[in-house]
């Protein structure tokens, strides 16, 4: 099994289900692990694999889409990857969203996502 990844991607984006969370933006952490459907061979063809720097833009265009649901971001990331890149089997995502707002001292929160 080989597994390609990506952790602490940081972006202020503007997801939350309420408005002020959508107008003033948050701070997010992103880590994805792509697990290719077959080992890596003695090949330097980039072709052979995925290039994290895609893995990379694929998150940042859909941190920059304001959703109402972490859930839904965490979901549009990991279609996009898996149907831009038939090399890959399965996704695995942990969206952190630094900061929450509870009314009480809470670090962040955190949707986690496979598939």
């Amino acid at each position: 099994m080989t597994r390609i990844g990506l952790e602490g991607m940081e972006f202020h984006a503007f997801h939350g289900y309420y408005e002020s969370e959508r107008k003033m933006g948050s701070q997010f952490l992103l880590d994805v692990y792509v697990e290719l459907k077959s080992d890596l061979v003695d090949s330097e063809d980039i072709h052979d694999t995925v290039n994290y720097e895609n893995i990379y833009m694929i998150c940042k265009k859909e941190m920059r889409e304001p959703k109402q649901l972490l859930e839904t971001v965490a979901y549009n990331i990991v279609n996009k990857l898996k149907t831009k890149f038939d090399i890959i089997e399965k996704v695995d995502l942990k969206l952190h969203k630094i900061g929450v707002q509870l009314g009480g001292k809470v670090q962040k929160s955190v949707i986690e996502y496979s598939n």
